[in-house]
């Protein structure tokens, strides 16, 4: 029997299969989904939200429940649509007062994950998503903060654990690389070190890679992508801060973190 042309390939490619073309345009539609959202909380939800009675503190833990709500929603067109798999352990223990949520960043959905599952969190973000239309009403409304690398920010984001506020930290600043372990700067482990009660590591993988930093996106994978979040044990900031002054210890957590994080991973 003949070879029909679907069963001729050139060398070096591959049939694309698990619905490529679907899940192209579902992603697609999920970054629209994305920045419309993003344009609705600013420009109608917010708003209205704000009409509400309470203080400032009221209106911001009431736009961080509904980013998390929305952010719930997305992941759940991205399951549904067939985008993406996901699982995730230990949520229950995340959202905790004085708590710095720490994670990897494999991906650019790994925010959307993890405030999704944190009703009331703060968020240290870049500092572009204070100039982006889509997302600078619903981060400011939250009191986000921006990731600039003053002393300022530092000291800000300390402040707000020692309000008792959750604060989610990507120690990375940046997505990780594929194929490289991630590579902590050490801001995170000064800020842990000045306000935080405790830290909780969250092991993030993503397979395959999608998202990445140097990717696309529209560059998917040939399969429905797999995301695993983990929330590990908790870590007490003051067995690194009791013997040595702050510069050492924010050195000796930030090695114990990346130390930490390159094993686990690669457990995974």
């Amino acid at each position: 029997m003949e070879d029909t042309p679907m069963d001729l390939a050139a060398p070096g490619l591959t049939r694309r299969t698990d619905a490529w073309a679907w899940r192209l345009v579902a992603t697609g539609a999920s970054f629209v989904l994305f920045g419309v959202g993003g344009l609705l909380l600013r420009l109608l939800i917010l708003p209205l939200m704000g009409l509400l009675p309470g203080g400032a503190d009221a209106r911001c833990r009431r736009a961080r429940a509904a980013i998390s709500r929305s952010f719930r929603m997305l992941v759940w067109f991205m399951h549904r649509s067939r985008v993406l798999d996901f699982r995730i352990e230990g949520a229950e223990r995340l959202g905790n007062p004085g708590q710095m949520v720490v994670a990897n960043h494999p991906s650019l959905i790994d925010v959307v994950f993890l405030i999704g599952q944190i009703r009331n969190a703060n968020c240290v973000v870049k500092a572009g998503l204070f100039g982006n239309p889509c997302t600078r009403g619903p981060v400011s409304a939250a009191g986000y903060i921006s990731n600039d690398g003053s002393m300022t920010m530092l000291e800000r984001a300390a402040d707000v654990l020692r309000a008792g506020q959750c604060l989610v930290v990507f120690p990375e600043g940046t997505r990780t690389r594929p194929g490289h372990a991630p590579v902590f700067h050490r801001g995170a482990a000064a800020i842990a070190l000045r306000g935080a009660r405790t830290i909780t590591p969250v092991y993030i993988t993503v397979a395959p890679t999608t998202l990445t930093k140097a990717e696309p996106w529209y560059r998917i994978p040939e399969r429905r992508v797999q995301v695993h979040l983990r929330v590990g044990e908790d870590i007490d900031p003051a067995t690194f801060n009791a013997d040595a002054p702050l510069p050492i210890a924010s050195r000796r957590l930030n090695d114990h973190l990346h130390q930490l994080f390159e094993r686990e991973l690669a457990a995974s």
